[in-house]
């Protein structure tokens, strides 16, 4: 695994990050749940919480406003994770807010936001993100890619 230099990484509850990822300069990855196998991720990336910090306390100041890493916090968010699946590549400035899944495979082009998750092998843009395309052009490309990749086919659609 390879951080770049002013990335920061930190999880309330665990993130655990798969062999051969790659992470580039100055993100941001706070939000528990899992990086898969061979992902790449491009410099100045953030994959935050939606939820961090609970906005609808009358009479707190929000900077002052109950932190989902709080060990009382009972808010929006708790529990939720957040899964980049293997062989996955998110571009250069984008944002992935917690709780999603990127599928395996897809691409998140830059500057793009994720706001909910993102189908295997598709590519999104946009904010909020949206499919744009897939990765591969058949079922038999992908079938092709996943047997390289894993000696098996792991995908069903």
């Amino acid at each position: 695994m390879h951080l770049g230099p002013g990335t920061r990484v930190e999880a309330t509850h665990g993130l655990s990050i798969g062999d051969d990822t790659y992470v580039g300069k100055y993100c941001s990855i706070m939000v528990n749940g899992s990086l898969g196998r061979g992902v790449l991720i491009g410099n100045n990336v953030g994959i935050v919480g939606r939820y961090d910090h609970d906005h609808e306390i009358v009479g707190t100041l929000i900077r002052h406003a109950p932190w989902i890493g709080d060990e009382d916090y009972a808010g929006k968010g708790v529990g939720e994770t957040t899964v980049v699946e293997d062989d996955v590549w998110i571009g250069f400035g984008a944002v992935v807010l917690s709780g999603i899944t990127i599928g395996r495979g897809a691409i998140v082009a830059a500057g793009s936001v994720v706001t909910r998750d993102v189908v295997p092998y598709s590519i999104v843009a946009g904010s909020p993100a949206r499919p744009q395309a897939r990765r591969f052009q058949s079922q038999a490309d992908i079938e092709a890619h996943e047997r390289a990749l894993y000696g098996r086919i792991l995908t069903t659609d």
